[in-house]
């Protein structure tokens, strides 16, 4: 049992009467090592302990103070962020504001509830055979977790990102094919994600970022109702160019394989042909990168046309029947 005693906490901290431990009872207390707690003495993270006799004896501040620094690292600040917060707290200034916005941040950006699932029920709604090298997989990707203790279950962070998975699949998509395209996918996205957030740190955070001081706790909490306000745009904007680029492309895929138009006859083959650079240049400067294919093949198609209605007129083709033949 620790002995009751008055002790003083470090500079900044109040005089408190309460339980005073041994650096052995308070690593117990805290989840910290001895090793760990005289380290952060060290580093200035933790103040030292009151000399009793010829004991060291620590109290409940220091106690709270260790699990500040755990509660801290778990959000990934490094140690040298967490004294500069610490030695705030100790100023007065307070840690209210900022773990504020380290929470909205650090919260979740989905609606989205993890699951449980048997692996008996993973194996079933993908055909019923059971795949380690895909579950493998599925693990590294962080689309199933393990759970400690359980080897026949995982837990699903995104639901959603697994139901796909599954339609996929039954659509007849190789579960190997549907673990890379998913690789890529995220770092495409991670690289969406990256922009967005340069562009509204450059814009509106940087004045709460960019000073020779820490936001104060006013400027930590309006920044953080941003971050509730700004979070859904990053996700609005995808959703709405995904389906502008997808119906563009999905279009151009069924040209490609269907005809430039509906009942045109299709095509037996599709050739490479290639253009000088200037053309193409001047394309682009007229319609844009993302068309200008599309146009060489219509403007292509038309000059074939025209052509075809000229030879037709050159035989003496009445006019009324130009419609039919074309």
């Amino acid at each position: 049992m620790p002995d009751s005693a008055e002790v003083t906490g470090g500079k900044g901290d109040p005089v408190s009467t309460g339980p005073a431990y041994r650096i052995e009872d308070l690593a117990h207390r805290s989840g910290a090592t001895v090793r760990t707690i005289r380290a952060y003495q060290d580093r200035g993270l933790l103040p030292r302990p009151e000399r009793r006799g010829r004991a060291n004896v620590y109290s409940d501040a220091h106690l709270a103070r260790l699990h500040q620094i755990a509660d801290l690292l778990d959000r990934g600040y490094t140690l040298a962020s967490i004294k500069e917060l610490l030695e705030a707290w100790d100023a007065g200034r307070g840690l209210g504001g900022v773990l504020g916005l380290v929470a909205e941040v650090d919260g979740p950006w989905s609606d989205e509830e993890a699951v449980r699932i048997s692996r008996a029920e993973l194996d079933e709604r993908f055909g019923g055979s059971p795949d380690a090298v895909a579950v493998a997989d599925a693990v590294e990707l962080g689309v199933l977790e393990p759970v400690p203790g359980d080897e026949d279950s995982f837990l699903v962070p995104s639901p959603q990102e697994l139901a796909v998975a599954v339609e996929l699949h039954a659509a007849g998509v190789p579960l190997s094919a549907i673990s890379g395209h998913l690789r890529e996918l995220r770092g495409q996205v991670e690289h969406i994600a990256a922009r967005f957030l340069e562009f509204t740190t450059e814009h509106v955070f940087a004045r709460y970022l960019d000073g020779p001081h820490r936001p104060t706790d006013a400027e930590a909490a309006e920044a953080a109702s941003l971050v509730r306000r700004l979070r859904p745009l990053a996700q609005q904007t995808v959703d709405a160019e995904l389906a502008r680029a997808m119906r563009l492309l999905a279009v151009r895929q069924l040209r490609l394989h269907l005809g430039t138009a509906e009942g045109a006859p299709e095509r037996s083959a599709t050739r490479t042909v290639v253009l000088p650079e200037e053309t193409i240049r001047a394309v682009e400067g007229l319609v844009g990168e993302e068309r200008a294919a599309e146009f060489v093949a219509l403007a292509a198609e038309r000059e074939v046309r025209a052509r075809a209605l000229d030879a037709l007129t050159s035989r003496g083709v009445p006019p009324s029947d130009l419609d039919e033949e074309d």
